[in-house]
C-alpha cells in the first residue's frame, strides 16, 4: 500500500479531492485510474473530481500549476468551484499566497482567498452560439452555448425543479451537434436582472452536481447575452448555496469575468492506494 496525504475541499457542494505533488509522490501512477478510484463514492473517499499540485511550467508567471481530472477519470481543461477549492488548498498547505497565479490547460487563474469565500477570475468566454435548436427524443430544445474555460449548453426553463436533468442533460452531452468533446448542460430559471437559479449535469461527472462553477459562469454571460441580467448575477445551485458572477459586457462581448463562493475543508488524511 502507498500512503498518500490528501484534503477533500467542496465548493457549494462540487467536492474534490486534492494532492499535493510538487515532490512528485504519485511517481509512475496514472492520474486518471487514480482519479477513478479515489472519486468513487462507495470504494473510496468519494468527489466529482481529483486536482493535483504539480510546479509550475513558469515559475514567474504562476505560484503553481493544476491538473483536474473528473471522477470518470477525464482530464478537463477548467472548473470553476475546483479551482476556488485549489485556491483554498495552496493557502493551507503555504504553496502560494492569499492572492495567486495558477496554470490550467484553459490558461491562467488568477485567485484571491478571503475569510469565507474565494474569488476567482476565469480566463474568458469564447464560441459563443445562440439559440440552437437541438433535437431529442424528448422534443427539441432551444439551447445557447458558450466556453467558460469548458464547454457549455444553457436551456431556459419555466420550471426548474420539473427538469429531467439526467436525461435531458445525457443526451445533449453527447449530442451530435457537440461531438467531439461533449458538453455541460446548464438548465437556469431567471428571477430577476440579478439573480437565477441553475441545475447542471456535468461532463465528466455523467449526473448532475450541486454546483458547477463555470455553469454559473456560462448562465450569467447567457442571461446577459439574452438581456435578461446584469453584473453581478447571484447563482442559487442545486444545493442551495450561492455563486457571485461578475463581469463586463462590451458589445458583444464579456471581460472580467470573475466567480466566488465559499470554498469548505471538509477534512483531510491519508489514502492507501493498492
Amino acid at each position: 500500500m502507498r500512503k498518500i496525504p490528501f484534503h477533500k475541499i467542496h465548493g457549494n457542494g462540487n467536492d474534490f479531492i486534492l494532492i499535493d505533488n510538487r515532490r512528485n509522490i504519485l511517481k509512475g501512477r496514472s492520474l486518471s485510474a487514480l482519479a477513478k478510484q479515489v472519486c468513487h463514492r462507495n470504494r473510496s473517499v468519494g468527489a466529482d473530481g481529483l486536482i493535483v499540485i504539480v510546479p509550475p511550467q513558469d515559475r514567474k508567471a504562476a505560484d503553481f500549476k493544476w491538473r483536474f481530472f473528473n471522477a470518470d477519470g477525464s482530464e478537463a481543461e477548467m472548473c470553476g468551484n475546483g479551482s476556488r477549492c485549489a485556491a483554498r488548498f495552496a493557502t493551507i498547505k503555504r504553496i502560494a499566497p492569499k492572492r495567486m497565479v495558477f496554470e490550467t490547460l484553459a490558461g491562467l487563474i488568477h485567485a484571491e482567498v478571503k475569510k469565507d469565500t474565494v474569488r476567482v477570475q476565469l480566463s474568458g468566454a469564447r464560441d459563443r452560439k445562440m439559440n440552437i435548436p437541438v433535437s431529442l427524443n424528448f422534443g427539441t430544445r432551444i439551447g445557447h452555448f458558450i466556453n467558460t474555460g469548458v464547454p457549455h449548453v444553457v436551456y431556459l426553463s419555466n420550471n426548474l425543479a420539473a427538469e429531467d436533468v439526467q436525461s435531458i442533460g445525457s443526451a445533449t452531452r453527447w449530442h451530435a451537434i457537440f461531438r467531439p468533446a461533449g458538453t455541460n448542460v446548464n438548465f437556469i430559471q431567471i428571477d430577476g436582472p440579478h439573480r437565477l437559479r441553475i441545475r447542471t449535469y456535468e461532463r465528466g461527472v455523467e449526473g448532475e452536481t450541486l454546483a458547477c462553477g463555470t455553469g454559473a459562469v456560462a448562465a450569467a454571460l447567457i442571461a446577459a447575452a439574452l438581456g435578461k441580467s446584469q453584473s453581478p448575477v447571484t447563482v442559487t445551485t442545486q444545493g442551495g448555496d450561492r455563486l457571485i458572477v461578475s463581469f463586463q459586457k462590451e458589445g458583444d462581448g464579456f471581460s472580467d469575468l470573475f466567480l466566488e463562493g465559499e470554498a469548505v475543508v471538509v477534512c483531510e488524511g491519508t489514502l492507501y492506494i493498492a
